[in-house]
C-alpha cells in the first residue's frame, strides 16, 4: 500500500483509478484498508476543490413539492392564501420566519436552505 496525499488533479485522477481497481476489496483486508483510506482522501479533495453550494430556497420548495406530489393549493394550507404561495414561488414575496418554520416542518427542508437570500 503506497498512499500519498492528493495535492492536484493528477493525484486525484490516480487515486480515482486506483479506487476503481480495488473497489470490491473486502473490509478488514489490506486492500480493504487501502480502499477506505483512498475514499477518505478523495472525499476530502472533492469537498475542498469541488464544493456544492446549498440550493436556492424557492427551487428547494418546488423540488420537494414535486417529490411529495403537492400542488400550490396544498402549500397554501401551510403558508396561507393561494395567491401568497404564487407570489412566493415566483419570488415576488419573501419568506417570513413563520413561513420558514412551517415549510421546514412540513416539507422537511433544512432551515439553513430556506433562510438564504434569493
Amino acid at each position: 500500500m503506497n498512499i500519498t496525499p492528493i495535492r492536484n488533479q493528477e493525484d486525484y485522477q490516480k487515486a480515482l483509478d486506483r479506487l476503481e481497481e480495488i473497489f470490491d476489496a473486502k473490509k478488514g483486508t489490506e486492500l480493504g484498508d487501502e480502499l477506505e483510506i483512498l475514499s477518505i482522501l478523495i472525499d476530502r479533495y472533492e469537498n475542498e476543490n469541488f464544493p456544492i453550494g446549498m440550493p436556492d430556497p424557492i427551487e428547494a420548495i418546488k423540488f420537494r413539492m414535486e417529490q411529495m406530489g403537492m400542488k400550490q393549493k396544498d402549500l397554501a394550507e401551510v403558508v396561507g392564501f393561494k395567491s401568497r404561495v404564487s407570489e412566493i414561488l415566483n419570488k415576488k414575496r419573501k419568506l417570513t420566519l413563520d413561513m420558514i418554520r412551517k415549510l421546514s416542518n412540513t416539507l422537511h427542508i433544512p432551515t439553513e436552505v430556506l433562510i438564504q437570500d434569493y
